[in-house]
């Protein structure tokens, strides 16, 4: 599954990398170009309970996930055709809803084989090869712009990594119909969804409010002249991969040390905003860097986090119920992003960096009431 998501984010970040400034093009404003990437991430979280819930209740899980898939990847070429920013908007939200109908059953799937190898670990893994697909997207993006090609050809050139996804997805299901008998002894112990499990989904969605899309970002870079085109997608890769590196470290620390590893990256992300929008290109790229420790946070940590307090019987459930309620701060966050980015930069700052300091002592608690409840 990690090849599947490797080939699977080459198409999502190359696509995702062009979306603000393709949008800006067909003369939608920083308030749209905003809504459009949080819309597409709230989307793709709220609609992870429902999957999570389908999954648990049919049992056809394979199925689910090949149609999130293709949902997910073939709307990414299939912006190549849009000619006015109403369609783009539609087909970013569509990206949203496949990959929200596939994620809950692919975390549910992974924690099968965390009692083997760790929590951290197994996400780490996982997730490395996702953030090496995001970094790969960028640059291929960047190499079409440099060879004089444009956002068109970019989009449609991503057809291929989608495609060779579907491929190894195919096969990842032939090797193995039933993830569930990789675990040996159950990892998943709790009888119900706990008030430790409702606390640390509040602490999330705070984290999220303040993470932002990087249609945003890259609708500042293009507006600002920070860089030119070809530069922008160069800023996406430059972030997602710095998280390939970081996302195996934390992943073998946190198996050690647990919540104190989430919760020092999570003070580090929260200074990312400061540095993008309020400073110079080496300024914006050190702030890249923060933003790419918080993809690990959100692709990797609150994963491990919720594999530790799982209901047994109910894993996709629980999964896709988590990242509703992070996909609700997504949301709320990304609007009052968009909205302060046209009238006060500096109120945008103040607002991303007090919300995600906000859900450190959410984290705390709920790690609390986690011991306390087992």
């Amino acid at each position: 599954m990690g090849v599947v998501d490797f080939f699977g984010d080459t198409t999502y970040s190359g696509g995702a990398s062009m979306n603000g400034p393709f949008l800006g093009s067909l003369e939608a404003g920083a308030v749209i170009v905003s809504i459009a990437g949080g819309a597409s991430e709230a989307v793709q979280y709220s609609i992870r309970g429902i999957s999570g819930y389908l999954a648990d209740k049919t049992g056809k899980y394979w199925l689910i996930i090949a149609i999130g898939y293709a949902l997910n990847l073939l709307a990414v070429p299939a912006m190549a055709l849009a000619g006015y920013w109403p369609l783009a908007f539609g087909l970013i939200l569509l990206q949203g809803i496949g990959r929200g109908i596939r994620k809950p059953i692919i975390e549910a799937m992974l924690s099968y084989a965390t009692k083997q190898h760790g929590r951290g670990w197994v996400y780490a893994v996982h997730g490395a090869l996702d953030s090496a697909g995001r970094t790969l997207g960028p640059i291929v993006v960047a190499l079409v712009f440099f060879l004089q090609g444009d956002d068109r050809t970019g989009y449609a050139l991503l057809l291929i990594p989608a495609l060779l996804a579907l491929a190894a997805l195919t096969f990842a299901r032939i090797q193995f119909p039933a993830p569930s008998d990789l675990e040996q002894q159950r990892e998943a112990q709790a009888r119900g969804f706990t008030s430790a499990y409702w606390l640390y989904m509040s602490a999330s969605a705070c984290f999220a409010a303040g993470l932002m899309s990087f249609e945003l970002i890259a609708y500042h870079l293009s507006t600002s002249g920070l860089v030119g085109k070809t530069g922008v997608p160069l800023f996406l890769a430059f972030g997602t991969g710095i998280a390939v590196v970081v996302t195996l470290a934390l992943g073998k620390l946190y198996d050690r040390f647990g919540l104190p590893v989430l919760l020092a990256a999570t003070f580090v992300t929260s200074l990312f905003s400061p540095f993008v929008f309020l400073g110079g290109f080496y300024l914006v790229l050190f702030g890249m860097a923060l933003w790419g420790v918080g993809q690990v946070i959100q692709d990797m940590l609150l994963k491990a986090v919720v594999a530790g307090i799982l209901p047994e019987g109910r894993r996709n459930l629980a999964f896709g119920l988590f990242y509703t309620g992070y996909g609700g701060g997504w949301l709320v966050g990304s609007i009052a992003a968009g909205i302060l980015y046209q009238q006060s930069r500096i109120g945008l700052v103040v607002f991303a960096v007090m919300v995600q300091m906000a859900s450190l002592p959410l984290f705390l608690i709920a790690q609390r009431r986690q011991q306390a409840e087992q």
